[in-house]
């Protein structure tokens, strides 16, 4: 079963191989989402301080029933923090907003302000710092994990080669119809564990008849196998959803893609236009 499933971190460090994502759920709504998922035996909530929802994760994880150290959760520092002080402050306000002794991991959420994504400036000088408070602040006990998460080649360079703690993941976009390879691979070769955030491309692989006809193959749903698809590629994926029926089907992934309808799957035409989170940068939209 999936969800009784590890990766080890570059540092020992154990992550459970399937997360749940939860972007988009309101505040409100994220204590019972936690609770919901670790019913169903979830272990690794995902989260961020863009998403709003810290509270209600932190609430749900209080009122879950299970042990505090049998869950890995893992926040992201705001994409605008881009200085040594912004991002100490950050990482304190995100303890105390989860109200939590230590965060399993915590990431720069993206190498560039959601506003300037895409751009030319990459923000090299501001990673750098960013990254030496979470450096710190992982030393400290505070972090028991450090990473990034849309970071480029280029981006991991520049951490790379000025650390003394090594990014232990990159969460990265990545799913069927849109996988960057390249990256995923130099990531890996890093020894970096790649992260799977929309693994089911925010819904919009439910349009695609070439999935849905190997999907139907196999007897699963079309998230059941983009999920699959992401873990025989090495990835962790992230799903979101706050349905726990959808929790329950998520983690139903006990069979194996053919390698013939990998390469398929690999080769699926990619998708252009995400719907109505296309506006959204990772979708390649702007912020206005």
């Amino acid at each position: 079963m999936i969800l009784n499933e590890n990766y080890q971190l570059s540092n020992g460090i154990e992550i459970p191989k399937l997360g749940l994502g939860t972007w988009f759920i309101e505040d409100k709504d994220a204590a019972q989402a936690v609770t919901d998922a670790v019913k169903s035996g979830y272990r690794h909530i995902d989260t961020a301080q863009a998403y709003g929802n810290e509270s209600g994760i932190g609430q749900g994880i209080k009122n879950c029933g299970v042990n505090r150290e049998d869950l890995f959760i893992t926040t992201k520092l705001a994409a605008e923090v881009k200085s040594y002080e912004e991002a100490v402050s950050s990482i304190n306000q995100s303890l105390e907003t989860l109200n939590l002794d230590y965060i399993d991991m915590m990431i720069i959420h993206s190498p560039q302000p959601w506003a300037d994504f895409a751009e030319e400036d990459r923000f090299f000088e501001g990673n750098r710092e960013a990254w030496r408070a979470l450096e710190e602040a992982y030393q400290a006990g505070k972090l028991r994990a450090i990473g990034v998460s849309n970071f480029q080649k280029e981006d991991l360079d520049n951490i790379l080669s000025n650390c003394s703690v090594k990014p232990m993941v990159n969460q990265i976009l990545a799913h069927i119809s849109n996988t960057p390879f390249d990256l995923i691979a130099y990531t890996q070769e890093q020894g970096i564990l790649v992260e799977a955030y929309s693994p089911i491309a925010h819904g919009e692989l439910f349009k695609n008849e070439k999935v849905a006809a190997i999907a139907e193959k196999y007897g699963v749903s079309i998230p059941q196998l983009s999920i699959r698809y992401t873990l025989q590629l090495g990835l962790l994926p992230l799903p979101k959803t706050a349905n726990p029926e959808h929790m329950k089907n998520n983690a139903e992934v006990d069979f194996t893609i053919s390698d013939e309808d990998m390469e398929a799957l690999k080769n699926v035409e990619r998708i252009e236009d995400y719907g109505e989170a296309s506006d959204m940068p990772v979708f390649g939209g702007k912020l206005k």
